[in-house]
């Protein structure tokens, strides 16, 4: 695209004119433009007058290269090069709303705040406006951004994706000053991304959180899962059972003040109360539903899965924080029962063997009271209309049990003994959310050879297809696998302070965000993807 720098633009038939006239003056030896030479005196005839004075010279015009994709984190799928200035934040412009687009007004006065622009409202765009609009067809959550006339135009089917535009500008306007002539269009690859927080074994207070919502709205990830009851605590108040809240925990306002930012930037919050293991901050209320062996002992975390008084308070629970939570998903655990850790879980834990056979037959074992467990847990959430998940190792086969079907399975872990491949769950038509331990565990302390996962680790060797171990699985599964969340464990919780957990998942974070987006193998370098990732942060 041309732009004049001055003047007004000459076409091909007036730059023929005057070059024309200029050559008949040059013939003459007169002058090429000018006034016409007054009669000599005396003369007979008044020499012939000349045309009109030509047009000025013609100014040059400037030519701009084809414009280059946007500098983000996560990279845009797609950008449509053209020739132009791009745009700018300037006074002059503002953010306004496209007609029948009432809906973003939050996007709009975020993203005006942000450019330090100011927010017009449902106005026409005009030069140097940003413009917010609703429609079109794509895919959940994509968006198309075009730059074009000193102006731009985010447009989406749905509210997130014209978030996510708005995401792609301020990041661009941050790494380099200005957003690029062209078209972008991008969507993510995975619907569910995002970071797993260990709230129950550490406490980490609303603001810290609410950081943590507003760095994943700028990678673009939409799933936050808080992991807030465990045997070190449990960290949100409760009315049905308020003996069981730790000290430091978080207020019911303050869980509000969370889902109301998480919800302006587009992020879900998930839910888990881990179940029938796990629950060591519940037993400290409650000893009378503390599993015990043959021998007497007394596993940390382990409800007697057999106690009806066990299932009760877990049911109180779930009612009361599934109506806190309006998110589309709930987590129900079911990971580590040490029952089913145990060599012969029937001969350990012979309670629990008996109650088995007399729930299911004589075929019953101990696994399928923990599957019957699980599904029952199921059960009172699904009328709420929330998808479930739980850990792979709460999913058993041979059984006479099987775990319900709606069930998404969050794999994390190929170490434990006897724990199933990943294929073994896809094949059974599973959707799954990748958790790999090996790649996407921050685990405090690092204990039990865990070590603290590197940004360029993650954006150099996996995708969401790596479930377990650092191998693939069958690309064949892909659309199974929903997405991943890089997950923080505060298994030795003063390893870190908060600070310190949030500078040491930041460009972890940033890695993942790149890779499901894209899981296509990165075109730039780890070291210019960090240094970008640090200059837009």
């Amino acid at each position: 695209m041309r732009y004049s720098i001055r003047g007004p633009r000459r076409g091909p038939a007036l730059l023929a004119t005057s070059v024309a006239l200029a050559t008949a003056a040059a013939c003459s030896g007169g002058p090429a433009s000018g006034p016409a030479s007054a009669p000599s005196p005396g003369s007979a005839t008044a020499a012939a007058p000349t045309s009109a004075p030509p047009s000025p010279t013609p100014t040059p015009t400037r030519t701009y290269p084809l414009s280059s994709a946007p500098r983000t984190v996560p990279a845009v799928r797609a950008h449509e090069a053209a020739r132009g200035p791009g745009w700018k934040p300037a006074p002059t412009g503002g953010v306004v709303i496209a007609a029948n687009s009432g809906g973003l007004a939050d996007e709009g006065k975020l993203i005006a705040g942000e450019l330090g622009i100011p927010y017009r409202g449902a106005v026409a765009a005009g030069p140097g406006d940003v413009e917010l609009a609703l429609g079109g067809t794509g895919a959940p959550e994509s968006y198309t951004l075009v730059v074009r006339d000193d102006r731009v135009r985010i447009s989406g089917p749905d509210e997130a994706g014209v978030f996510y535009g708005t995401r792609t500008l301020k990041q661009s306007v941050k790494a380099t000053g200005a957003m690029p002539e062209g078209t972008v269009n991008d969507r993510p690859a995975k619907p569910q991304r995002g970071l797993n927080v260990d709230t129950a074994r550490k406490h980490f207070t609303a603001a810290w959180i609410e950081d943590r919502i507003r760095e994943m709205g700028d990678l673009k990830l939409n799933q936050l899962g808080l992991h807030f009851s465990d045997d070190q605590g449990f960290r949100i108040a409760s009315d049905s059972h308020p003996e069981v809240v730790s000290a430091q925990h978080l207020t019911k306002a303050e869980v509000r003040r969370i889902l109301a930012l998480a919800a302006e930037r587009h992020v879900t919050v998930v839910p888990e109360i881990d179940s029938p293991g796990h629950l060591g901050a519940v037993i400290a209320a409650h000893p009378d539903l503390q599993l015990r062996s043959a021998t007497g002992r007394a596993p940390r975390g382990a409800v007697d899965i057999a106690n009806p008084a066990s299932a009760k308070i877990v049911d109180d629970l779930l009612r009361e924080y599934a109506q806190l939570f309006p998110g589309a998903y709930w987590h129900l655990g079911a990971d580590e029962y040490v029952a089913l850790m145990a060599k012969d879980p029937e001969a350990t834990y012979p309670e629990l063997a008996r109650a088995a056979k007399a729930k299911y037959g004589p075929s019953g074992r101990v696994q399928d009271l923990a599957t019957g467990w699980l599904n029952d847990r199921a059960a009172v959430v699904r009328p709420t209309g929330k998808t479930l998940k739980a850990w792979n190792d709460g999913f058993f086969t041979g059984g006479v049990v099987n775990a319900a079907k709606d069930l998404e399975v969050e794999y994390w872990t190929g170490k434990e003994i006897g724990a199933r491949q990943p294929v073994s769950y896809l094949s059974q038509g599973r959707k799954m959310v990748n958790l790999n331990d090996e790649y996407l565990y921050y685990v405090l302390g690092e204990p039990n050879d865990f070590a603290y996962p590197t940004g360029r680790r993650i954006y150099e060797q996996w995708t969401p297809l790596v479930v377990r171990g650092t191998a693939p699985v069958p690309a064949k599964y892909d659309a199974q696998i929903l997405g991943a969340r890089f997950a923080v464990w505060c298994d030795l919780a003063n390893s870190q302070t908060p600070a310190q957990v949030a500078a040491g998942i930041r460009l972890p974070l940033a890695a993942l965000s790149q890779k499901v987006w894209n899981p296509a193998k990165p075109t730039q370098s780890w070291d210019r993807f960090r240094a970008l990732a640090e200059q837009v942060r």
